[in-house]
């Protein structure tokens, strides 16, 4: 049972950056492991025989897999490491070291210093990364000392101690690197200027600056100053390789816990995520049967206490998608709008959503039946139907040029095709192309047909097309006394409008949602098969023709042979024999020598 999990759990694995976590039976954690691709690398485990005997041993262990989706392959590589430092899984390699990643640091002083740690004190100094690339720390910070001299001693420098001529400039400022603000030659307000600068670089804001480079590079290079134009490119080039901080290490939370939710009509979704000291550390989600129509607040605070409680979690501080009223003495409860907190709840929404999505994909898999229903009771909401629909009809004309048209209906029955119920219809009292008395017709057929055979009508109908197809079907249905008793609505292709009748504004699904999915399906393939059949009409039109351009066949011969042979295929292969059979020895003489004259 326990490989059977396994391999379902194999088939939903997310094509995205992110982490993996191996369980054994006991869920113990086994082995922490990260990924630009979690399906690929996850995969890899269990499609080959591995060499390594350790590697072998671990997979034989592995019972349960869990996944932690991230923005970027860099967010992927810092929490693999916050993960394995907090849990310490028997199969990662020791951290045995307190070297972590190199933050950028902004320090809290006059004048102040920008420079490269691997310790985060709070004494109010700013830290940006972390910087899982030293490379690409060091670049940034070389560009921005190339841009803006800054001071790198450690003095005092206070207006009391500058005014006092307590300090003399040094080296640095000789070659160019310190305007000298220890002896008052750079003013405060012109250093916290280029500070304010930095700081916009080193968050990835470089637009006005790179701009800014960009004047000064092309300045140079109008007065053949190459060499000088050339550095400036090559920091503009740096600016624009330059990433953004992470949003799963920050410094300016603490140890907090993020709770979100998402719902839908059966079921929400209630993700966790921890974070100590900066890093995240956990991320867990779980499911929330829903029996009454709770509100997705509700759902939050039930969800909340039961994470809290299975994680032990003592954190003074919650980040929430949803505002709760809550009091709670000692803890402090909020929504963050904006930051590297909103960074982190919406880290968590990504989390919650892709655990429903690999949720569905299982369902799929092992309960096909369940899945029908959850996406029925879906559909009912959505398109505000009275009823499940558990029958649905789409119809779609098709015609090129006003010639052969045609209609097609195709029959979804809980919510997979059901091709044995296909129809297509010749349109037989419209002349030229006229979709709308097309629809009118067909939908007329088809219902006239089901009343008189008391067949069962779908509970939803879906035509293709705007208000003026909808109109039509409606005529239809209001002649056979079916208006009001069926669902019906219209599907415009542009924007995926939803048509109501009697409504002028039309409904817009959200995009991902399976409704719009299983409309969209439906109108495809009502599409598709309108066409199939619209093109062997043609195809059965122009042999028709062909056939009775020969002297001596007609088309009562040429009817003859398609209702025998079935296509045109068949006829041209047929031989003299067979055609003889069916036609007579004179025609079917006259039919073979078309068709094979000069043919050995």
């Amino acid at each position: 049972m326990a490989k059977e999990h396994v391999e379902t759990l194999l088939k939903t694995v997310p094509e995205k950056p992110g982490v993996y976590q191996y369980y054994d039976e006991t869920g113990g954690l086994l082995y922490v492991g990260k990924a630009k691709n979690l399906k690929k690398r996850v995969l890899s485990y269990f499609n080959k025989v591995h060499d390594s005997g350790r590697l072998r041993v671990l997979v034989k262990k592995i019972r349960d897999i869990q996944f932690i989706v991230v923005a970027t392959e860099m967010d992927a590589l810092l929490l693999e490491n916050n993960l394995i430092k907090e849990h310490q899984p028997r199969y990662n390699v020791l951290l045995k070291d307190d070297k972590t990643y190199p933050w950028i640091c902004i320090k809290k002083e006059p004048f102040p210093r920008v420079f490269w740690t691997r310790k985060l004190i709070r004494d109010g100094s700013e830290y940006f990364g972390p910087y899982p690339s030293f490379p690409m720390m060091k670049n940034l910070l070389d560009l921005i000392k190339g841009i803006y001299p800054l001071r790198t001693c450690t003095l005092a420098l206070t207006q009391e101690n500058i005014a006092a001529g307590k300090f003399k400039v040094c080296l640095e400022y000789h070659i160019g690197n310190c305007l000298g603000p220890c002896e008052g030659y750079q003013t405060l307000e012109s250093y916290d200027e280029s500070i304010q600068k930095i700081r916009e670089i080193i968050k990835g804001n470089v637009s006005g600056v790179r701009k800014g480079l960009a004047i000064e590079m092309d300045e140079h290079a109008s007065k053949l100053e190459f060499e000088e134009a050339q550095k400036l490119k090559e920091r503009i080039d740096l600016l624009d390789k330059y990433q953004v901080k992470s949003t799963v290490v920050s410094p300016t939370i603490k140890t907090a816990d993020v709770y979100t939710v998402i719902s839908d009509v059966q079921n929400a979704y209630v993700n966790y995520i921890g974070v100590i000291d900066g890093a995240m550390v956990q991320s867990h989600t779980i499911e929330l049967k829903k029996r009454l129509d709770e509100t997705d607040e509700e759902l939050l605070a039930l969800g909340l206490i039961e994470l809290r409680q299975t994680h032990k979690s003592a954190a003074k501080e919650i980040l929430v998608s949803h505002m709760l009223d809550l009091e709670w003495e000692g803890v402090k409860l909020h929504k963050p709008l904006r930051g590297d907190k909103k960074a982190l709840v919406d880290l968590s929404i990504r989390n919650a959503k892709q655990f429903r999505m690999d949720r569905l994909k299982n369902i799929q898999i092992v309960d096909p039946e369940r899945h029908a229903k959850r996406i029925l009771a879906q559909m009912k909401v959505d398109l505000r139907l009275s009823q499940e629909p558990k029958h649905i009809e789409c119809f779609d004309n098709s015609n090129i040029q006003g010639t052969n048209p045609v209609a097609a209906c195709v029959v979804f029955k809980n919510a997979k095709p059901s091709k044995k119920d296909y129809r297509h219809f010749n349109i037989k009292t419209v002349e030229g192309p006229d979709d709308f008395a097309s629809m009118e017709e067909v939908v007329y057929r088809r219902y006239k047909r089901l009343l008189e055979e008391d067949q069962p009508m779908p509970q939803l109908i879906v035509i293709d097309g705007g208000k003026g197809q909808l109109s039509s079907a409606l005529k239809s249905l209001e002649l056979l006394g079916l208006r009001g008793k069926i669902a019906i609505i219209g599907i415009a292709k542009r924007l995926e409008e939803l048509f109501y009748p009697d409504d002028p504004i039309p409904l817009y699904l959200d995009k991902r949602s399976e409704t719009l999915k299983i409309i969209q399906q439906l109108r495809n393939e009502a599409h598709r098969f309108g066409i199939t059949h619209h093109r062997n009409r043609r195809s059965n039109s122009s042999f028709n023709t062909e056939l009775e351009s020969i002297a001596g066949i007609g088309e009562s011969t040429s009817k003859e042979l398609l209702k025998t042979l079935k296509s045109v295929k068949r006829i041209k292969e047929a031989s003299k024999e067979q055609l003889e059979e069916i036609v007579g020895h004179s025609k079917a003489l006259k039919i073979w020598n078309h068709f094979h004259a000069g043919k050995k």
